[in-house]
């Protein structure tokens, strides 16, 4: 599949995983593809753990209420820094937003599935605190999304329709029609 392809395919999972683990060398690989997205500034700001023990993911899963990807192998989590980078700016929201689009997009050309859980996890319960005190994740740092990895164990239910391009994108100037008219 092209890139194209793949972007165009790529739809969260919510189902059901597969008991079999993820390798190594595969979530590596898709930690790669996050760390290799842009950074405003190259300030950088964006960190990964891989969770693939399966005593600490069920501990990770347990602080989750109420639970997502009860049966998922593994798990990457990511983090961020607020490090400004000019003029009191700081963009480690849309660094780690790239981070994690490089990575759902990684997980899907390697053949496992993914759902992006940010909002979840950082909601006024704050989950994130939970999760960063298991995984030992120093003050500094936010724990922002927790992505599952692993193979689907069922079909992807029918996800909502997008709508249509014209309702959504332009050319020369809002609202115009294809062809800047």
């Amino acid at each position: 599949m092209n890139t194209l392809e793949l972007i165009m395919n790529r739809k969260s999972y919510r189902g059901r995983y597969e008991n079999t683990p993820v390798p190594r060398e595969d979530l590596r690989r898709i930690m790669e593809a996050g760390l290799a997205a842009p950074s405003g500034c190259n300030k950088q700001t964006t960190s990964l753990i891989a969770v693939d023990d399966p005593e600490l993911l069920e501990r990770l899963k347990s602080a989750i209420d109420p639970p997502i990807a009860k049966t998922a192998p593994a798990a990457i989590l990511v983090l961020t820094r607020e490090i400004c980078a000019y003029r009191d700016k700081c963009f480690n929201v849309q660094d780690y937003s790239a981070a994690i689009e490089n990575i759902l997009l990684a997980i899907n050309a390697l053949g496992y599935e993914s759902c992006w859980y940010e909002g979840h996890i950082t909601d006024d319960d704050r989950i994130d605190l939970k999760l960063s005190e298991i995984l030992g994740v120093p003050e500094e740092y936010k724990l922002v999304c927790f992505l599952p990895v692993g193979r689907a164990a069922q079909e992807h239910r029918q996800s909502p329709p997008k709508k249509e391009f014209g309702e959504r994108a332009w050319f020369n100037g809002f609202g115009r029609g294809e062809g800047g008219t």
